[in-house]
């Protein structure tokens, strides 16, 4: 009897030179049937798209999913900051709503974590309304810098649509063990973000953002345990990869490997 394909997703991060219509051909083309699209800037002067709703580009964008096969599952990357305010992101949920995205990904830069509880309570209530749940990550130079602190905030704003986003990076390197992800509650960890990295772990913000966008390999080309975090993790998780891209790497080539090498990552864990 064949095995059903477990699917397989991509960042954006992974190719964020391409325009998100070609990005959505060329995950295709590499064997990947989910995408995340980075819509919002990560950080100042970051690369992003906009995908207004009804836009032409939107509308580009919602053809090639539909050809290739492919769902837009989440999209990226919100930064919350004392001085966020969730209602900007209301054009940017409408659009990616519209082309079936599922998840927003978000990160804790607030140091005073009662006001971070609430924004990120108050984002996952606008979320909400657009059918789509938010994800909150860890980083090691932010104040939500572990996965426990993540997990703390989701437990803390009661919501029933947050969730924590395991980024295999910044899981590891910020001291988390693959059984950590089995005891959160159920339901709180719906995605899973493979990558791999090798040596001692950056100890300055730094050098932790450095390895964070420059630094990553393809899963199972490093020194993670990622075969203990997937067989950990929920059944239920999407599981994607985000390894950007080194300069003058070919895109297809790049893309493929990274869906064979997570595949051989996945593959050693799924049930019989």
């Amino acid at each position: 009897m064949t095995r059903p394909v477990v699917p397989l997703g991509v960042a954006h991060f992974s190719a964020i030179t391409l325009a998100p219509v070609d990005f959505v051909r060329a995950a295709a083309a590499a064997g990947f049937q989910r995408v995340g699209l980075r819509l919002h800037p990560a950080f100042p002067g970051a690369p992003f798209y906009e995908l207004p709703a009804g836009s032409p580009a939107a509308r580009d964008v919602r053809a090639a999913l539909d050809d290739h096969g492919v769902a837009l599952h989440d999209i990226e990357f919100v930064v919350l900051s004392p001085e966020f305010r969730p209602e900007t992101l209301t054009a940017m949920l409408e659009g990616a709503a519209a082309l079936g995205a599922r998840r927003l990904s978000v990160c804790g830069d607030d140091p005073e974590e009662g006001r971070l509880v609430e924004t990120f309570g108050a984002v996952c209530d606008l979320c909400a309304g657009f059918g789509m749940s938010v994800d909150l990550e860890n980083m090691g130079w932010r104040p939500v810098a572990t996965f426990d602190s993540a997990l703390r905030v989701v437990e803390a704003s009661g919501r029933a649509n947050a969730g924590v986003l395991v980024d295999a990076l910044h899981f590891f390197r910020n001291g988390a063990r693959a059984e950590d992800v089995a005891r959160a509650p159920a339901g709180r960890i719906a995605a899973l973000q493979l990558c791999d990295v090798g040596g001692p772990p950056p100890t300055q913000a730094e050098a932790m953002v450095a390895e964070a966008r420059g630094g990553r390999f393809a899963p199972g080309e490093g020194e993670l345990p990622l075969a203990d975090l997937v067989a950990a993790a929920p059944r239920s998780a999407a599981i994607s990869v985000e390894v950007p891209i080194t300069d003058g790497r070919d895109v297809a080539d790049h893309l493929a490997n990274l869906a064979r090498c997570a595949r051989r990552v996945m593959d050693g864990n799924l049930e019989p």
